[in-house]
């Protein structure tokens, strides 16, 4: 076994990270050892921070972007604490290296008037339409990551409290707030499933042919259904998810209360969401106040 494919499995098998993210993984290290033709012609224990400067500039020449460089910088970095920690190398090559500078991105989210517009919209009566706007509401309702959706089972429900418990990143777990108008939706999901597929007891969504949902077709489900509201050129599950944010925050929600409900570590993870509420209070002083 390769001591990249070691840090694939320590990530999946101790981490508990995401399929989706351990390939996200996989192509970042190989991406860096293709560049100095191939992971069997270089010594680990060989590699400099000036290896690393020269795969930057190497990036930043084929236009790739600041934060798409220092993502896979970050992936760098987790691989060689690995081997420091395995005891594969003496020093982390990384310790001296700087990614390049990024502007904050700020999170792209749908108007609260075009998520109600999006409740008229028909979906269709039969079993996929059914469920498409329960994944659209689920995720706008809930803020769930599309890996915590995938993931849900019927059990996860407690439809008499009203909650659902997620299993987030590292296996944390977070109970959520869902509405009548969810739980409605969610049984007639489960009443057409039944009826489609009989018993099944796997996880909670399923395609067309009785099998869970996969990434592609999430993104499928989500990118069509928001097209027809808004022209935003993304369209993901993601998008729903700052969306959730945004309008808890921008109706007065605490921030701390949205930090536990979306499941973040810390608190700076939430605060990119606080510039929509600077910028809705903008838009009120400038349309009310008589000096704006």
């Amino acid at each position: 076994m390769s001591f990249k494919e070691s840090f694939l499995s320590y990530l999946q098998y101790e981490k508990r990270y995401s399929a989706h993210t351990i390939l996200s993984y996989d192509c970042d290290l190989t991406q860096f050892f293709e560049f100095y033709s191939s992971a069997d012609d270089i010594q680990i224990e060989d590699i400099t921070f000036k290896d690393v400067r020269r795969w930057i500039v190497f990036l930043m020449n084929e236009g790739k972007t600041s934060r798409t460089v220092n993502r896979k910088l970050s992936s760098l970095k987790s691989f060689f604490k690995y081997l420091l920690r395995e005891s594969v190398l003496d020093s982390n090559p990384m310790d001296r290296v700087v990614g390049p500078k990024q502007g904050k991105k700020l999170p792209g989210f749908v108007a609260e008037h075009a998520m109600q517009v999006l409740r008229e919209v028909d979906f269709g009566e039969g079993f996929e339409g059914v469920r498409d706007q329960l994944v659209i509401e689920m995720f706008y309702q809930t803020g769930m990551r599309l890996s915590e959706l995938m993931n849900l089972k019927e059990s996860d429900f407690d439809l008499s409290a009203s909650l659902v418990k997620v299993l987030g990143k590292r296996n944390r777990e977070r109970i959520i707030p869902v509405s009548e108008s969810l739980i409605k939706l969610l049984d007639q999901y489960l009443d057409l499933r039944f009826k489609t597929f009989g018993n099944l007891d796997g996880f909670l969504f399923v395609t067309k042919k009785g099998v869970p949902v996969y990434e592609k077709l999430l993104y499928r489900v989500v990118t069509k259904h928001l097209s027809k509201i808004t022209t935003m050129t993304k369209r993901s599950p993601h998008v729903l998810r700052h969306t959730f944010a945004t309008h808890l925050l921008n109706n007065g929600a605490e921030l701390n209360a949205v930090k536990e409900l979306l499941g973040h570590s810390n608190l700076s993870a939430t605060q990119i969401y606080t510039h929509t509420t600077f910028e809705r209070l903008n838009n009120i002083y400038k349309q009310a106040h008589p000096r704006a």
